[in-house]
């Protein structure tokens, strides 16, 4: 789905999502809206594809993982 958050948003509340398809752009922007609201249900995810483009892009492929687990990231 393309250019509707507040619908993603609704269908990710509702589980109603089977995959999702991420695209970073390397780009900083400081404000908008944000795709995942600070407000929801905590959903985790498993990556089950990813590739970038020459120009940088990253292009991302999660599906629902059911309960999330959380853990503390350490430096290497």
């Amino acid at each position: 789905m393309h250019g509707s958050g507040d619908l993603v948003r609704r269908l990710l509340a509702e589980r109603l999502v089977d995959e999702m398809v991420l695209l970073v752009c390397p780009v900083i922007v400081g404000e908008g809206t944000r795709l995942f609201p600070d407000t929801g249900p905590d959903i985790a995810l498993e990556l089950v594809g990813s590739r970038s483009t020459p120009n940088g892009i990253v292009i991302q492929i999660y599906r629902p993982g059911g309960r999330p687990r959380y853990v503390t990231a350490s430096p290497d």
